[in-house]
């Protein structure tokens, strides 16, 4: 089984969190540069999974729409919010408190070379998590992420966000998971350029507050099992 070292990073600026991915994303692509010039394995790529939350920050992906964003500059810091954008896929999210994200940060050379299965066993995670809470999720057609009531489209809300990057075959970014999330953040926004679908929470779908630890080792149960991995 392939290890991966597992961090949790607890509260933390969102712009520290990209130095601190971008810093292990880079130490395992120099390290496969290197490899290959050498045609042997000079240096090992080391497997992270790191868990946090964010202050409240809107985040644009490379290939987003700036006028997702519903909000001034002025708003913004009235909302103690934050905004940046970013060289990950999708379009523009929020992250705040109360909310699991998770940065996978793999060399998929030691799992498979597939970024479209890598991004389905990530939604495959959620979606085995949430049915230990009782709640069916899946798929919604052409968009990446987790999603409940995915073939009614007048009910379908989204749960959980993802948006990756890799580069020879080195994975970074990942996904968010609403737990306990102040879902009125998502109202500056049009979440992931999306018009017309709602955003949801599991303590908006369950009336109650949700132990956030709890659902990070189950998370971390189904991550594990997905990947043939073990945890360090």
């Amino acid at each position: 089984m392939e290890k991966i070292l597992f961090q949790d990073l607890g509260l933390i600026d969102y712009k520290e969190a990209w130095d601190f991915q971008e810093k292990l994303f880079k130490a395992n692509v120099d390290a496969k540069i290197e490899n290959r010039r050498a045609e042997k394995t000079v240096t090992e790529t080391i497997n992270h999974f790191i868990f946090c939350e964010h202050p409240h920050v809107y985040t644009l992906g490379k290939s987003g729409d700036e006028s997702n964003l519903l909000l001034s500059e002025n708003l913004l810091k009235q909302k103690g919010a934050t905004y940046y954008k970013i060289n990950r896929g999708g379009d523009i999210t929020y992250h705040g408190p109360g909310q699991i994200v998770g940065y996978p940060i793999l060399d998929l050379d030691k799992f498979f070379t597939d970024i479209h299965k890598y991004l389905r066993f990530l939604e495959e995670m959620i979606i085995l998590t949430l049915a230990e809470y009782g709640i069916k999720a899946g798929r919604y057609e052409g968009f990446t992420g987790v999603w409940l009531d995915a073939d009614n489209p007048a009910k379908a809300r989204k749960i959980s966000a993802m948006g990756v990057r890799s580069s020879r075959w080195v994975t970074m970014r990942g996904f968010a998971f609403n737990i306990n999330t102040d879902l009125d953040y998502f109202n500056n926004i049009v979440p992931c350029g999306i018009t017309d679908k709602q955003v949801t929470s599991l303590e908006k779908e369950l009336n109650r507050e949700i132990d956030v630890n709890e659902v990070k080792e189950k998370l971390k149960k189904h991550f594990a099992q997905l990947f043939e991995a073990e945890f360090i």
